[in-house]
């Protein structure tokens, strides 16, 4: 962060709009994070109260996206910022929008878990849900802190550990289907896990996408869509 001297300029306001601007972002963070962990705990415990809370939570993302959109738009209007000022602008405008999206998968992962609550709990697949929902949970808490402390190192992290996640839903989504042939009566039930499953694994791939915006506002260099051998070769130039 110091290295690069983000918000220091000669204007104060302009200060200021910059650092709003990264708060908002961090406790829009900060309320995605616990909307996931909260829908996963109501998930694997058949917490219906719990499950409610993450729901209602997705009202208050939903209004941080707006503010944090409205508060760019401003920036971007009236500053007219330069390079790296820039660059954070439009990385923010991204991760915000990778944020409420985490927000709202969070949300069908609740809805999954109230109707497991109603209809009783799946035979298969907690396990899974408990592994890859962890991962994802780090790689969210880590992908926050590198555009926190602007560590694209750590965000190269977040997009290594996406690829074990991918590898881990492939596997899951086997087992489980392979267990509804086996056991049609218990179809419905699994279906649930297995949006739940899904739900994470877009979890996943929106964190990574968040460190992708970090490594760009560090670095200036555009990372998506390539592979994590690619993104460190192309760091190295």
């Amino acid at each position: 962060m110091d290295r690069m001297h983000f918000g220091e300029h000669s204007s104060s306001q302009f200060n200021e709009a910059l650092e709003s601007i990264r708060n908002n972002l961090m406790e829009m963070g900060g309320l995605v994070e616990k909307q996931v962990v909260d829908a996963l705990q109501s998930l694997l415990q058949a917490d219906s109260a719990l499950a409610e809370k993450v729901l209602e939570t997705e009202d208050k993302v939903d209004k941080l996206e707006m503010l944090i959109d409205e508060e760019c738009t401003k920036v971007l209007a009236l500053r007219q910022p330069a390079a790296s000022d820039l660059r954070l602008i439009i990385a923010v405008t991204k991760a915000v929008s990778d944020l409420e999206r985490i927000g709202d998968e969070s949300a069908k992962i609740a809805r999954m878990g109230l109707q497991l609550a109603e209809e009783g709990e799946s035979p298969r697949g907690y396990v899974e849900v408990r592994h890859i929902g962890n991962h994802v949970r780090n790689m969210l808490r880590d992908t926050l802190d590198a555009f926190a402390r602007f560590d694209a190192k750590k965000a190269l992290e977040v997009a290594a550990e996406d690829n074990e996640v991918d590898l881990e839903y492939r596997s899951a989504m086997r087992s489980l289907v392979t267990f509804m042939m086996e056991d049609p009566r218990a179809i419905s039930r699994v279906l649930n896990i297995i949006w739940s499953l899904r739900a994470l694994e877009r979890i996943g791939d929106h964190a990574r996408n968040i460190g992708e915006q970090v490594i760009y506002l560090v670095e200036g260099k555009d990372v998506r869509h390539i592979s994590v051998d690619e993104i460190e070769a192309k760091l190295k130039k």
